[in-house]
């Protein structure tokens, strides 16, 4: 029994099966991913659809990495059941995305010569199947449908799930329609007629349909903005944060809202500077080198007390780095990287669904704490797809503190109890004010005395500090002496770890924190009451967040540090190695 297997049957991981699409560019490889998860959605399953491609991104090599589960899944298994290869060209920069093993099967067309070495080498069955002539033999069908019926019948969906998403999703002629639903038939009865059969583990039993969610994590983070109140944003595409305003342009307009692209990401921050200073909260999304162009202006809604949310997908970096695939390497930039004392509201969301609910939470602080805040999302949750359960709504909305028309003595930087100062909007009677990235008194008149110096950094790093951010700021679960942390899209893989570790009698805490800035040192003190070792997962190479921990929260004993960069993600299998070979090594210490 493999340990995905032991884990699920104590309930520690999903059951289902793993697949991946693979083939050249145009081969339709994405468009059956999609429409696979779909299926599996309409059928009452869960799912979820990762993406990957060569370092062209479009054009090249491509493929679909598929998991369909019995509940949500947001990570990756340890190896795929099934690889699916319409064809072979440059397949081989995936082996590490697709690891196989011996159980695993893969299908390719015999016409495309054989499967590479590296993949004929893990063990893996092979069964030759000539999809393009199956294709050929349907006039005006595409390959990609036969590769379609094809995994969803070993996978174990109804032929008419399948055949409902690719209904839903046509938008060329009846003609068109019923020679692509023919060779996905085909497909599908392809599967049954291969001797040997195939053993690639089914879905479980399915259950009726459900209300669910088919959504990515850029998708999910704009609902979660638009919910939370969000009615401008000014953006400048970059990979993988594209999605988000794309997704973002057309839903804005069914709330009266506006999305305008803008020259570079210099004129976007301030371009929501502008729009938050005018009343209307608002957001933009980029990823790490737009993230650094935007650091001055950050600042400037730091000193000007600008509410903003900025999204950044991260992706492997520095500079241009890896575009199209993940890491979470921008969390030291976020965190610290404007110049001066300039505290700031740093968010991650723990999960594609969380995506909205996080994103809908850093609008409502940024504006209740008149500040900017940025969400870090990053490549793997961003442009990956899941099939959900609706994320509750939890009633977070934009509420700024504003100043009544006529205020008397009005200064817009009172040095209020909580820090947070009445913000006068622009065409209020008799409360006018300046606002810009000068030091200033509390009327807004720039100074450079050390007195409103100090003042107003006090100031504002108090309404960060004092504001209660009640149970949010972290998911804590399980109890035990020993305690994973972790953050972002790695969470759904050390959940699935920590229940496999469990499975095997380890007591082990995960603690995934979401606010991650301002620090909460009382907060994690509390959850690591009766912890005496620590361990921080993260994917980056120099753990940036191990090292934020140690500079900002007293950990029991030594932490330890599990860390390594993208591109690949962490998966359960290694994580649960890696968690078991520490915990005994706690003991023999002991």
């Amino acid at each position: 029994m493999s340990d995905d297997t032991k884990a699920a049957a104590a309930g520690g991981a999903p059951q289902g099966v793993s697949i991946a699409l693979a083939g050249s560019g145009g081969s339709g490889v994405m468009t059956a991913g999609t429409l696979l998860l779909a299926a599996a959605a309409k059928a009452g399953s869960y799912g979820l659809m990762v993406r990957t491609s060569g370092p062209q991104i479009r054009g090249g090599e491509a493929a679909a990495l598929v998991r369909l589960a019995d509940r949500p899944v947001d990570t990756l298994g340890d190896a795929f059941d099934l690889l699916l290869a319409i064809d072979w060209g440059n397949i081989n920069r995936f082996a590490d995305e697709i690891p196989l093993n011996a159980k695993s099967v893969i299908v390719g067309d015999p016409d495309e010569g054989e499967p590479p070495e590296i993949y004929a080498g893990t063990g893996a069955r092979y069964v030759a199947l000539p999809m393009k002539k199956m294709a050929k033999g349907i006039a005006g069908s595409w390959v990609n449908m036969v590769a379609l019926g094809l995994a969803g019948a070993l996978a174990g969906l109804p032929q008419a799930a399948l055949e409902d998403a690719v209904r839903a999703d046509w938008k060329r002629g009846e003609a068109a329609l019923a020679a692509n639903l023919a060779a996905l038939a085909a497909g599908y009865v392809a599967a049954g007629g291969i001797t040997p059969p195939l053993a690639v583990p089914q879905l479980p039993r399915l259950g009726a349909m459900r209300d669910r969610w088919l959504i990515s994590g850029n998708e999910a983070a704009g609902f979660g903005a638009i919910r939370g109140g969000v009615r401008f944003v000014a953006a400048y595409p970059i990979t993988p944060a594209t999605e988000m305003l794309e997704w973002m342009a057309p839903a804005l307009t069914k709330v009266g809202g506006t999305l305008l692209q803008a020259e570079d990401e210099l004129a976007s921050i301030n371009m929501i500077i502008g729009g938050a200073y005018g009343g209307v909260p608002s957001l933009t999304a980029t990823a790490g080198p737009g993230l650094a162009l935007m650091a001055e202006g950050i600042g400037l809604a730091v000193a000007s007390e600008t509410p903003v949310v900025i999204v950044d997908v991260m992706r492997g970096g520095p500079s241009t780095g890896i575009p199209a695939k993940t890491e979470q390497s921008d969390l030291s930039f976020a965190v610290s990287g404007l110049h001066g004392d300039a505290p700031r509201l740093v968010l991650a969301p723990t999960s594609i669904a969380d995506c909205a609910t996080t994103t809908q939470w850093a609008v409502h602080l940024a504006e209740a704490l008149q500040a900017p805040a940025i969400v870090l999302s990053d490549q793997f949750l961003g442009q990956s797809r899941a099939i959900i359960d609706p994320p509750a709504d939890p009633g977070l909305v934009a509420q700024r503190l504003t100043a009544e028309a006529n205020a008397p003595d009005y200064k817009r930087y009172r040095n209020t109890e909580s820090g947070i100062s009445p913000m006068a909007i622009p065409g209020t009677p008799g409360v006018t004010y300046t606002a810009d990235g000068l030091e200033h008194t509390e009327a807004a008149v720039p100074s450079s005395a050390a007195r409103d110096h100090r003042l107003q950094l006090d100031k504002r790093e108090r309404k960060l500090l004092k504001y209660d951010y009640g149970e949010r700021w972290a998911d804590i679960e399980g109890e035990g002496d020993a305690a994973v942390i972790t953050f972002g899209s790695t969470t759904a893989a050390v959940r699935e770890a920590v229940a496999r570790a469990r499975a095997q009698g380890h007591r082990i805490k995960l603690i995934a924190m979401r606010l991650l800035a301002p620090a909460q040192p009382a907060r994690l003190a509390a959850a690591l009451e009766g912890v005496r070792r620590v361990i921080v997962v993260e994917q980056n190479h120099g753990a940036q967040f191990y090292r934020y921990l140690r500079g900002h929260f007293d950990l029991p004993a030594r932490p330890a540090s599990y860390h390594r960069p993208g591109p690949l993600p962490l998966r359960p299998g290694e994580l649960h190695r890696a968690l078991v070979d520490w915990r005994n090594e706690g003991r023999a210490a002991a």
